[in-house]
């Protein structure tokens, strides 16, 4: 693989400072120990570029990555001070869902730095709020002793279909297997997750990076509003096509 041909073909938003990718499912972004990463082909090829944060190798979408310190800095604060704005797409081989759900269920990690609830399952509660909404939670006196981390994932239901739904998911904090940990542990796993999934009908994990808005100070607007849109793999689980107009169920204000 050529960093020259990837940053081409998967470039999204470019200046002094950044670089915006849209990342096929199955390359990392760095760190992947005996594994070839974005950064490290970057840099192989003779450019130096800092993620600003992270989404997992076998989730597509967008990727942002400073050119200079700088810039990395202040959009990294962002990320600390959960002032980012981030949404993702998620494809859950299952049906039943609210139209609106908040998860608010700490994590841990557990035996081979697996991350997990940091409850047992038969603890975790659902409390709805009328038909259209939902909430899934833990006493705090059923949370496993030991190190956890408060974590919330909201999700709007964005399509229907007789064996799959799509949400338009944000990730309020942003841990390590997040959304992926939350929508397992509720009974609804994103779609082809190697973690959770075993049944090889899917031939990628349907979740996707989507849009991400952070204050942007060198550029005039001093914002960087970034999405990057799911190619034909992400719209096609298993034998589905989940929709044939993926732009018009995506272009709409209760989407951003």
């Amino acid at each position: 693989m050529h960093w020259s041909e990837l940053r081409a073909r998967c470039r999204l938003e470019e200046d002094a400072a950044i670089l915006a990718l849209n990342k096929p499912a199955g390359i990392s972004v760095t760190g992947e120990r005996h594994d070839t990463d974005i950064v490290r082909l970057a840099e192989e090829d003779g450019e130096k570029l800092y993620p600003v944060h992270r989404i997992d190798k076998v989730t597509s979408g967008l990727v942002l990555l400073a050119k200079e310190l700088t810039a990395h800095g202040e959009l990294t604060r962002q990320f600390n001070k959960r002032t980012a704005a981030k949404r993702y797409l998620a494809v859950t081989a299952s049906t039943g869902l609210p139209d609106h759900g908040v998860i608010e269920l700490p994590l841990s990690v557990g035996r081979k730095n697996r991350v997990r609830i940091a409850a047992p399952r038969e603890s975790i509660v659902r409390t709805d709020d009328g038909p259209a909404r939902a909430e899934w939670s833990v006493e705090q006196r059923d949370v496993l002793a030991g190190k956890n981390y408060p974590s919330r994932t909201e999700f709007d239901v964005i399509l229907r279909g007789d064996a799959h739904t799509v949400l338009a998911v944000r990730p309020i904090t942003g841990r390590r297997h997040q959304i992926r940990v939350h929508l397992a542990w509720i009974g609804h796993p994103v779609a082809g997750d190697p973690l959770f999934d075993r049944s090889d009908t899917y031939p990628r994990t349907h979740l996707h990076s989507w849009r991400l808005r952070l204050d942007a100070p060198w550029r005039d607007p001093a914002e960087l509003d970034l999405i990057a849109p799911p190619g034909p793999d992400f719209w096609t689980a298993g034998d589905t096509v989940l929709t044939d107009d993926p732009t018009t169920l995506l272009d709409h204000p209760a989407r951003l």
